[in-house]
This record gives structure tokens, C-alpha cells and sequence, in this order.
């Protein structure tokens, strides 16, 4: 069978009993299992992650087996009619019958070889999010058959450390070390305005196979900022960062590095219980080290959260507005692609992070570029930033 027509074929999400993930009972041959059929879901092939929204399947035929095959019903409902929060809606039930824990298992597309297997990590009344189980296909088969089912549950319980725990699902590769890109908008648009401008055109898959991170795709912070130049012992060069918290105390943020660049090593310590005006005794007395202050800040930032459906990474778009809290005309707006996290449970390397990171750059920056706000890709850290000012407008360096 030619790959373009398993596309015309679309897709299958799975339901039956939550026991068959979590294990609370052992599986049966009598246990219901309803087979949807539904759209393509990948929107690139194959994918990591893949999301379904329930209204939007429209009419859809529904075939009702045992585990073991025994064939029950079958009918045609609408994606709108399946579920009722997030339990089986009367239609649904009816088809289906007493199934007990009745959710959505895993996602099958369709490949030469059988099926790509996706388990499914959140479930809504409006949608859920599946990510992809199988290296290879598996299954081969009409689905009614069931060849994919055992594979499908071995595959679950290999991974089912990351996929029954919540958010265990994410990995984080290179931990400790920031990854970014910087662009300096300028002039500066108002952040709010582009920043729905890029959500927008994430939502319109203008970016080829990345989509808004799934219930995550949108954030905002507003920061004050207190960062300190680190100039000593050399190993410790870079700078720390108070950042108050909603409560009390601050997040000091360490970063090191001697020079502006794309990857730095980072940290981020909570908790930290220091008046505004120990800050500076607090860095050489209890961290020993050398440091100057630089005019505090205020930050304003929304974050944009994008994921690619293709490999699982997930990387930040974040466009910022800083002012100086003692001259608040002094502005550094950029917008920063940053990664963040991994959603995967199979075995991966780093290899397809960067060029992954590469390939949005570029999108990116024809998007910013396109509409005048901003031209080439940078590395101008906020420390230096600071610096500059200091060096222009002495009269704002900072005074503990």
C-alpha cells in the first residue's frame, strides 16, 4: 500500500478501560475496547506528539470489539457526542455499553508495516494529547484484527514510569546549559501586539511541524530584575540575578559565561531570603565572589511556548520589554527563542535539537524581519546591555 494512501485513511484513537494503562486490574479478552476512526493527526510524519480535538473529528464510525476480537457494535457518532466531562457521553454509552474506566488508550496512524502507536498522556472533555511509543511500526493488519494491541501494552508498560505520572513525560537534554538566540527589536513594536502575531501564525501552522506547546502555549511575567556583573574568580565570571517572588524571598539566577554567546551554563536557585540591600554582601560573604552592580530593571516578558510535533522539543519565544527602574526610558525590547524541554518517552540523542533550533531561527527571523523589527540574530545578553548604559550614563551605575 502506497504511503499517500494510508494518509487518505487517517487514524484510530482507542478507548477502553484505564486499567489497561495503570495496571489496577489485569487485561482481559472480555475487556470493551471501541475503535474510533478519526483524521490524520500528524501533522508530520511520523511525529513525536500528536493532539486531538473531540468536536472537530465530525461524524465518525465507531467499531466495538473485545480484546479478543468478538465483534459487539458498530454506528457512526459525532466527535462532539463521545465525551461529557471527560466521561462516556450517552451516546458513546450506549453504543459501547457498561465499560468501566472508559478513556482514551492510545492513537494508531497508519504506516507500511503496520501502525505508529501513540499513548495517550492527557485527556480532556475537549481534547487529549498522545505521544508516539513505537520506534517502528508495529501490527500489521486490518485494525479490527488487533495485532497492534499486545504491542501497544508492551509498549505502555515499558514506558509507563514516564507516561502514568504526570509532566514525567518530558526530558530535558543538555540540563544546565541555556540555549538561545536573541533578536533586538528595533524599532520596538508593542510586545503584546507581536507577540499574538506569532501565536497566531503557530496556530495557522505557518511554522512546518510545530504547533503551540499542548494547554501551555502562552504566558506572561512581569520581573524586577537586580543583576550584578560577576568579574571574579575567573571560573565564576558571568552574572547572578535577584528576581523577587510572588511570596517571599528571590530566585537568584547564576549564569556563566566570559562572552556573549548562544549556549551558557545556567542555574536557578529559589528561596533565597536577602534584603535588597545585602544582595551584594550576600554574593561575596556567602558565595565568594567578586561582583558590580548594575542598574536594577524591570522586565516585562510573554512567552510563547512552541512545539515541534515532529521531534518533541519544545523551545520558548519570548518577547521582552526592559526598562531601567531609575530611567525608565531607557529600553532594551528583544524577542529570545529559547529551548526548554523535551516531550518523549523513546530513546533519543541530541542530534536533532539543534538543527531543529535552527530551522525556527530562521523562521523567526523572516517573521520579525518581514514586518521591520528586527534583522539579524544575536547574542546581546542583558549584562552587556547594562554595561553599555553604565558606560554611556555613569551618573546610573548602581549603588548597594
Amino acid at each position: 500500500m502506497r504511503e499517500d494512501e494510508h494518509e487518505q485513511k487517517g487514524g484510530w484513537a482507542v478507548l477502553g478501560g484505564a486499567h489497561l494503562l495503570n495496571r489496577t486490574a489485569p487485561p482481559h479478552d472480555e475487556d470493551t475496547l471501541a475503535l474510533v476512526h478519526v483524521p490524520g493527526l500528524e501533522v508530520t510524519r511520523p511525529a513525536t506528539t500528536v493532539t486531538a480535538t473531540w468536536r472537530s473529528l465530525g461524524p465518525t464510525t465507531v467499531h466495538v470489539r473485545t480484546a479478543g476480537g468478538a465483534p459487539l457494535a458498530s454506528g457512526v457518532l459525532d466527535g462532539s457526542d463521545l465525551w461529557s466531562h471527560a466521561m462516556p457521553a450517552p451516546a458513546l454509552r450506549e453504543l459501547v455499553g457498561p465499560a468501566p474506566g472508559l478513556i482514551p488508550l492510545c492513537y494508531l496512524a497508519p504506516y507500511p508495516g503496520g501502525y505508529h502507536v501513540y499513548a495517550q498522556i492527557r485527556f480532556h472533555p475537549e481534547d487529549a494529547c498522545f505521544v508516539r511509543t513505537t520506534p517502528e511500526p508495529v501490527g500489521a493488519g486490518p485494525v479490527e484484527e488487533l495485532r497492534w494491541l499486545q504491542p501497544a501494552l508492551r509498549a505502555h508498560s515499558d514506558h509507563h514510569r514516564a507516561l502514568n505520572n504526570h509532566r514525567r513525560y518530558f526530558r530535558t537534554h543538555m540540563a544546565g546549559i541555556e540555549l538561545e538566540v536573541k533578536y533586538t527589536l528595533d524599532p520596538a513594536p508593542d510586545i503584546w501586539d507581536a507577540s499574538m502575531s506569532l501565536l497566531k501564525a503557530l496556530r495557522d501552522g505557518e511554522l512546518e511541524g510545530c504547533r503551540p506547546e499542548y494547554r501551555d502555549e502562552f504566558q506572561i511575567n512581569h520581573t524586577e530584575n537586580h543583576l550584578f556583573d560577576v568579574t571574579g574568580p575567573e571560573e565564576e565570571i558571568g552574572y547572578a540575578s535577584f528576581i523577587p517572588t510572588v511570596t517571599a524571598g528571590h530566585v537568584l539566577k547564576r549564569k556563566w559565561y566570559t562572552q556573549d554567546a548562544f549556549a551558557r551554563r545556567e542555574e536557578l536557585t529559589s528561596g533565597i531570603d536577602v534584603r535588597p540591600d545585602s544582595f551584594e554582601t550576600y554574593l561575596r560573604d556567602q558565595l565568594g565572589l567578586e561582583v558590580m552592580a548594575l542598574p536594577p530593571f524591570e522586565r516585562v516578558r510573554y512567552d510563547i511556548q512552541c512545539e515541534s510535533m515532529r521531534t518533541g522539543h519544545i523551545f520558548g519565544i519570548f518577547l521582552d520589554r526592559c526598562s531601567l527602574l531609575t530611567a525608565p526610558d531607557i529600553v532594551l525590547s528583544q524577542c529570545e527563542l529559547e529551548y526548554l524541554r523535551s516531550r518523549s518517552v523513546l530513546d533519543t540523542t541530541d542530534d536533532e535539537l539543534l538543527p531543529e533550533m535552527e530551522r525556527i531561527a530562521r523562521w523567526l527571523g523572516a517573521h520579525l524581519a518581514a514586518r521591520g523589527w528586527a534583522t539579524e540574530p544575536t547574542y546581546y545578553s542583558k549584562r552587556t546591555f547594562l554595561r553599555d548604559v553604565v558606560a554611556q550614563r555613569p551618573d546610573l551605575s548602581a549603588r548597594r
